[in-house]
């Protein structure tokens, strides 16, 4: 009775089969089991095209019997890269091709599920090859895993699509804080950009069902923070008909602008304390007059209450005098 092959190459040998190279054929059996185990390797894909990854029997080295396949080349067009029929087991997939083309990973025939690389996605995934069905077989995505970040962390060149980040919507810190920070390390680039795909709209940030969710925007050292495009007008609004306040250090010690939400509402600017309002070097009064009193100016800036010019009897006097 002849040898037989697993679905990746290795060797079941027969009894009495391969007398006088066992041993040779053993250890490249076991080379084929280590690289099926942990093996790496690259796969260059062709534009428009479909590389099939096949299977060699009793011989180590085969692509599709790695652990992990790193897609490259540069693309013009789709690609597609194939798996024989019967091959069952999982793959850590990484597309590093370059240009803004789709990467598929799929049995050679039938309908079964397959996995595709976005235009834009250059990252990594973990599939499952089922091998579920003889004529319409699976691939099936496998997630990495919930992930605690502790410390900081650098994310370097990598998209973040829709990610559910555990139920409560956030990822924790080492102390059990809800956070989470992105922070950049370029000097060309210091911008983080969050917006809805479908809609351009930025998403609303936290949880759902959570209340009085904190979200700290902090530059680095005297950096801005800036909203808006540079193209067109920047619009700072609230979610729903509540009124905006402005202020600073978390409400402690600070002013206020209130921006009252309704038709006719107010503007309403409180300085704290013995503040005073300053508007374009104009210093205000920080409390009222009294009546028939006006605004006066130092000629230095400042602004109070008291009685301009003449008093009302001259003025009577001066308009019967001069007419």
């Amino acid at each position: 009775m002849a040898s037989t092959f697993t679905a990746l190459g290795v060797e079941l040998m027969a009894t009495g089969e391969n007398a006088g190279t066992w041993g040779t054929k053993t250890n490249t059996n076991l080379n084929i089991i280590e690289q099926i185990s942990g093996g790496y390797t690259t796969q260059a894909v062709t534009s428009g095209g479909t590389v099939n990854l096949a299977v060699s029997d009793g011989s180590a080295g085969a692509t599709l019997a790695h652990r992990m396949i790193e897609f490259t080349g540069s693309l013009s067009d789709n690609a597609v890269v194939t798996i024989p029929l019967d091959v069952q087991t999982f793959y850590f997939l990484r597309n590093s091709t370059s240009g803004a083309y789709t990467v598929q990973f799929k049995y050679v025939t039938g309908s079964g599920d397959s996995f595709t690389f976005s235009a834009t996605d250059k990252g990594d995934q973990l599939v499952f090859a089922t091998a579920n069905d003889g004529t319409n077989p699976d691939i099936d995505t496998l997630d990495f895993g919930d992930v605690t970040l502790t410390g900081t962390q650098t994310l370097t060149n990598k998209t973040l699509t829709a990610p559910k980040i555990a139920d409560a919507g956030f990822i924790a810190d080492a102390n059990g804080n809800e956070q989470i920070i992105f922070q950049t390390t370029s000097s060309a680039v210091n911008e983080l950009e969050v917006t809805n795909g479908a809609t351009g709209n930025p998403p609303i940030i936290g949880a759902s069902g959570e209340t009085n969710v904190d979200v700290h925007i902090k530059p680095k050292g005297s950096g801005e923070t800036r909203i808006g495009t540079g193209a067109a007008s920047a619009t700072l609004t609230t979610d729903g008909a509540h009124d905006l306040v402005l202020d600073t250090n978390s409400g402690t010690n600070s002013g206020t602008i209130t921006i009252t939400d309704g038709a006719g509402g107010n503007i309403t600017i409180t300085p704290n304390g013995s503040g005073n309002i300053v508007l374009d070097g104009l210093t205000f009064p920080n409390a009222d007059g009294s009546a028939n009193q006006a605004l006066i100016t130092d000629g230095s800036g400042t602004l109070s209450f008291g009685s301009a010019g003449i008093s009302t009897g001259k003025a009577i006097a001066m308009a019967l005098i001069f007419g």
